[in-house]
Order: structure tokens, then C-alpha cells, then sequence
């Protein structure tokens, strides 16, 4: 049984977290939540948050419809970076001109399947 998690419109590239996410895919979710408090990405802490909410919604799943989820041996099936909406603000720059800066957002979706 798939449990979902997703984490929208967070302030980081898609590409930064595109690197972070692809440490912990197809790893079990244990090892995934130690590979993630080693690394020194700034995407790792709030995909690592995003892993414990996965994890929370399992337990609640196995809770609420007895479905026998076994929570050890949960793994990362799926997880996917994609890239949000775009904010811009503007720059002054020399002579009157202005420059546009482009600050990307990323979603986040997370899968965790029992093996």
C-alpha cells in the first residue's frame, strides 16, 4: 500500500533538490531519514521533514483502517522535484535600469511503498 506526502511552493530550485532527492531514492526510509541529517544541502532538511510526514501518515493509515502496514520495512518509491511558480522581484542596476531576478519554487512529492 502507497503512502503519499507533498510539499508545495518551498522556496528552493528544483534542481538543488533534484541532487537531494536522488540520495534517498529506492532506499529504505530508515536510511533515507540518516543519509538525509548527514547531508549539508539545504534541501535536506525540509525533504527530511517532508519523509517524517510520510512516515507519520502511514502509522495513521495503519492505525485508522488496519491495513498491515509493516513500518519497518517502508522504502522511498517514488520521490519527484518539480519546479513551481516563479517569483521575481527587480533589481536596480546602473543608468536606470532595472534587473529581473527569476526566484524559482519547487514541488515536492514523495511515495513510500512497502517491500
Amino acid at each position: 500500500m502507497e503512502v503519499r506526502a507533498k510539499l508545495k511552493n518551498y522556496r528552493m530550485g528544483a534542481r538543488k533538490g533534484r541532487l537531494v532527492a536522488d540520495l534517498i531514492r529506492n532506499r529504505p526510509a530508515s536510511e533515507a531519514l540518516e543519509i538525509l541529517g548527514e547531508c549539508d544541502k539545504r534541501a535536506a532538511v525540509p525533504i527530511s521533514k517532508l519523509l517524517r510526514s510520510a512516515l507519520a501518515n502511514a502509522e495513521e493509515q495503519n492505525a485508522r483502517h488496519s491495513a498491515g502496514i509493516d513500518l519497518d520495512n517502508l522504502y522511498v518509491k517514488q520521490i519527484c522535484v518539480d519546479e513551481g511558480a516563479r517569483m521575481w522581484r527587480i533589481r536596480p542596476r546602473a543608468q536606470g535600469r532595472a534587473y529581473w531576478v527569476n526566484k524559482g519554487t519547487s514541488h515536492v512529492t514523495l511515495v513510500l511503498d512497502e517491500r
